[in-house]
């Protein structure tokens, strides 16, 4: 349902911000700022106008928290996931120190359904904390109020967007916990050249494990160009590589309305004599999407073969005995993350629906 201006509390005030960079120049200052707003849902679209502006920037504030936009064409967009009112700075650039400047308040009234944001954390499907025949060695409840030691963050695109052409620059910021679950945001933020942030954290040089059972209970975002991934790596990645070292993704899903909103892939990767070589399955949902519930992604791993299972039921298997696959017979880390763009889920687009996160409850390895 698209909400018009109509539908909108605006509240609005304009001031003249000036910094000096260099009292000696002449700089005219923007004029007649004007802002046309348009919901859709919780979609917040904004299209500014002023006389004599280089470009704008759009601030949306949602809480503690802040988004910032640059447009050369003056339109932003944001969306906010709960019903609520909030704050819009809207800024008309002559430079980064001079600008004409509007302040509103927009108030949100979202539809019933699904709004975003996290699941409930009671719901979905769940797993026991002793399984049948294993012992649980490292377990990860997420229950303070930052990341345990076992994490390390990494920082930045990598090389040519982390091999994968990915858009977002990863920040240690995206990345909360508490109340029980770890929390990765992607956002439109420009940071670092980029014009998205999000996280990724790894437990390499800290815990990494060979076979196993690895229960891992998420809600996953959506969206067209959103990459969520709950996986593992060779602990020798740093001497032979990738794809040599080995990868088991052990959940994956690439956001895009429909199928790609409810489908997730189990897949791994090796190096078949000197060429990348990857076998992977998938598992949809009926209807809906992933993200509307919390869900388990599993794998059990032994000497002969790795399965794949999602809220306990398999979907996947690989034999991984061939002597070309002898990477899967070593230890493995783990990577949490949360992609935007790149090479397998493209560009976001006009569709895409932003911020998203990722919910992890808790992650378990039995043996």
């Amino acid at each position: 349902m698209k909400l018009m201006i109509s539908n909108i509390i605006i509240i609005g005030s304009v001031l003249i911000g000036c910094k000096k960079e260099d009292p000696q120049a002449s700089i005219q200052l923007p004029s007649n700022l004007q802002t046309e707003v348009v919901l859709n849902e919780g979609l917040v679209t904004i299209t500014a106008t002023a006389n004599d502006a280089n470009y704008y920037s759009f601030m949306f504030f949602e809480g503690t928290d802040s988004t910032y936009i640059e447009s050369n064409e003056g339109i932003g967009s944001y969306t906010f996931q709960v019903s609520g009112t909030y704050t819009i700075r809207t800024k008309a650039h002559a430079s980064s120190a001079y600008y004409t400047e509007k302040t509103e308040t927009v108030t949100i009234n979202m539809a019933p359904g699904f709004q975003g944001g996290m699941p409930d954390i009671n719901g979905g499907y769940s797993t026991p904390l002793n399984q049948p025949g294993y012992t649980l060695v490292w377990n990860d409840e997420f229950n303070g109020t930052a990341l345990s030691s076992d994490w390390v963050h990494e920082i930045g695109n990598g090389n040519w967007g982390w091999g994968n052409n990915e858009l977002q620059y990863y920040r240690p910021e995206n990345t909360t916990v508490g109340n029980g679950v770890l929390t990765i945001t992607a956002k439109p933020q420009n940071f670092g050249g980029f014009n998205y942030t999000s996280s990724r954290i790894k437990t390499q040089g800290l815990k990494s494990f060979q076979y196993g059972r690895v229960d891992i209970r998420a809600a996953v975002p959506y969206s067209q160009g959103i990459w969520p991934a709950l996986w593992m790596l060779g602990d020798d990645i740093t001497s032979v590589s990738w794809p040599a070292c080995g990868e088991i993704d052990i959940m994956e899903l690439i956001g895009g309305t429909g199928y790609n909103d409810r489908t997730v892939h189990g897949t791994i990767h090796w190096d078949q004599n000197g060429s990348h070589a990857n076998y992977g399955g998938s598992n949809s949902l009926a209807s809906g999407m992933y993200a509307e519930n919390f869900h388990v992604f599993s794998i059990i791993w032994d000497e002969n073969e790795i399965r794949w299972l999602r809220d306990d039921v398999q979907y996947h298997v690989a034999n991984i005995t061939p002597a070309s696959m002898s990477e899967f017979h070593e230890n493995f880390f783990f990577i949490f993350n949360v992609a935007v763009g790149g090479n397998w889920p493209g560009s976001p687009d006009a569709s895409s629906v932003f911020p998203q996160s990722m919910y992890v409850d808790y992650v378990r390895v039995f043996q």
